[in-house]
C-alpha cells in the first residue's frame, strides 16, 4: 500500500513497459547501435552495463528522445514514441552532472518542469514538499545548489525527476561523480526509492558492482549489441559468453585456455574436471572459468606460486602465478600465505564453467 505522502507526490502513479524491437543507430556511415530488442516490465528496474563506448548511454538517449533513431520502435506503454519530443514522452531523465539551475532554489529547481506545464502555484509546492521529505530535503528547499553537496545534489535532480510522476525513470550514470562512500550510500537510497515508487526505471552504468546490487535485471552490452539479458545472479552464475564472464564479478572470473581431452580439461599442467553439463567435445579448444571465490587449497590441481596477498578484512585475495599467468583465488577464511610461497588451487567442479575458445560462447 502506497503511503500518502507518495501518492501524492505521484499522482497515482501510472506505470508502463518499455518495448524496444530492432532498434539501430548510426551516425554517417558508422552503426553503433545494431538492431537491439528489449523488453522492460512494469515497474521493472533495468540496468545498461557494459564498457565505454559500448552503446548503453546512446540507448538511454534514444529512449529520452535526445537522439534520433535510424531504424526500429520503441513503445513506451502502448504509445509508438520515436517521432514523439522529450516533453511528450512522459519519461524523466537523471543526468551525472545534475544538471541543476545554479540561481534557482532547490524548490525552484524541482518544481521548475510542473510551473512550465501550467500547473497552480501552491499544488507544485506541496508536490516539491513531499518529495523532499522523501529525499531528506526538506531542510535545504530554500538554498542554492551551490551550498549543497554533490550528494544533495543528486537527491535535489532525483526530486526534480519525482515530482514530474513519469511513466519511466531514465538515470545516466548518476553516481559517477560522488567519492566511493556516498557512491554506496546513493545506491541504497535509489533502490529504496524504486521500491517504494514502483516506477519503471533504467540506469545506465560501467559500474558491475551498482548494476549487481541495484537491478531487477541487467542488459550486458558490448559494441553496440546485446550480449546477455537477466537477473544479477543469473549472469553471474551462468554468464552466456567470456566476454560476460570475464565482466560480472569482482575480482573478474580466472579464464585459462585448455583443451579437452579424455573426458577432462587439460589447463596450465593440470587435468581438472569439466563442468557438469557440458557439451565441450574431443580435442576442442576451450576457455575454462573459474571464480575466485571458488577455489580451495590441495594436493592436486592448479600448482603456481603466490605473488600477491591482499587482505581485505572480511577475505584474503591471492594472487597466484601459474604457468606464466597470474590467477586470483580469494579466501574468506583467515590465511596466512607470503609471496613466494607455493600453493596447489583446487577448482570446484561444480562451478566452474567452459566456452569455446573460437566464438567464446557457453559450453553447456
Amino acid at each position: 500500500m502506497r503511503s500518502p505522502n507518495l501518492a501524492a507526490v505521484t499522482g497515482g502513479n501510472h506505470m508502463a513497459e518499455v518495448t524496444i524491437r530492432d532498434l539501430r543507430k548510426a551516425y554517417g556511415g558508422v552503426q553503433v547501435i545494431h538492431g537491439l530488442n528489449l523488453d522492460i516490465k512494469d515497474g521493472e528496474f533495468v540496468v545498461l552495463v557494459g564498457p565505454s563506448g559500448c552503446g548503453k548511454s546512446t540507448l538511454l538517449r534514444m529512449l529520452a528522445g535526445l537522439e534520433e533513431i535510424s531504424a526500429g520502435d520503441i513503445n513506451i506503454g502502448a504509445a509508438r514514441v520515436n517521432n514523439l519530443p522529450p516533453s511528450e514522452r512522459d519519461i524523466a531523465m537523471v543526468f551525472q552532472n545534475y544538471a541543476l539551475y545554479p540561481h534557482k532554489t532547490v524548490a525552484a529547481n524541482m518544481g521548475f518542469a510542473l510551473k512550465m506545464r501550467g500547473m497552480d502555484a501552491a499544488a507544485i509546492r506541496a508536490k516539491v514538499e513531499r518529495a523532499g521529505e522523501i529525499l531528506g530535503l526538506t531542510p535545504y528547499l530554500d538554498r542554492f545548489p551551490r551550498a549543497l553537496s554533490g550528494g544533495q545534489r543528486q537527491r535535489v535532480a532525483m526530486g526534480r525527476a519525482i515530482v514530474r510522476d513519469p511513466k519511466v525513470f531514465l538515470f545516466d550514470e548518476p553516481l559517477s561523480n560522488l567519492d566511493a562512500k556516498l557512491r554506496v550510500q546513493m545506491r541504497a537510497e535509489i533502490k529504496e526509492l524504486h521500491q517504494r515508487l514502483k516506477t519503471t526505471t533504467v540506469y545506465v552504468t560501467h559500474d558491475q558492482i551498482e548494476a549487481m546490487t541495484m537491478a531487477d535485471k541487467i542488459v550486458v552490452m558490448q559494441g553496440g549489441r546485446i550480449e546477455q539479458v537477466g537477473a544479477p545472479l543469473e549472469l553471474y552464475d551462468r554468464p552466456a559468453n567470456v566476454f560476460v564472464a570475464a565482466f560480472i564479478g569482482s575480482p573478474s572470473m580466472n579464464l585459462i585456455d585448455g583443451m579437452v581431452t579424455g573426458g577432462m580439461v587439460n589447463v596450465a599442467g593440470a587435468r581438472l574436471a569439466l563442468p557438469p553439463g557440458s557439451t565441450a567435445t574431443e580435442g576442442q579448444q576451450v576457455v575454462y572459468g573459474i571464480r575466485p571465490e571458488t577455489f580451495s587449497i590441495a594436493s592436486e590441481g592448479l600448482a603456481g606460486t603466490i605473488a600477491v596477498v591482499e587482505p581485505t578484512g572480511s577475505e584474503t585475495h591471492v594472487v597466484v602465478r601459474i604457468a606464466g599467468r597470474e590467477i586470483t583465488a580469494v579466501f574468506r577464511d583467515r590465511v596466512t600465505f607470503r609471496p613466494g610461497d607455493s600453493i596447489t588451487l583446487a577448482p570446484d567442479a561444480s562451478q566452474s564453467h567452459i566456452f569455446d575458445k573460437t566464438s567464446g560462447q557457453r559450453l553447456a
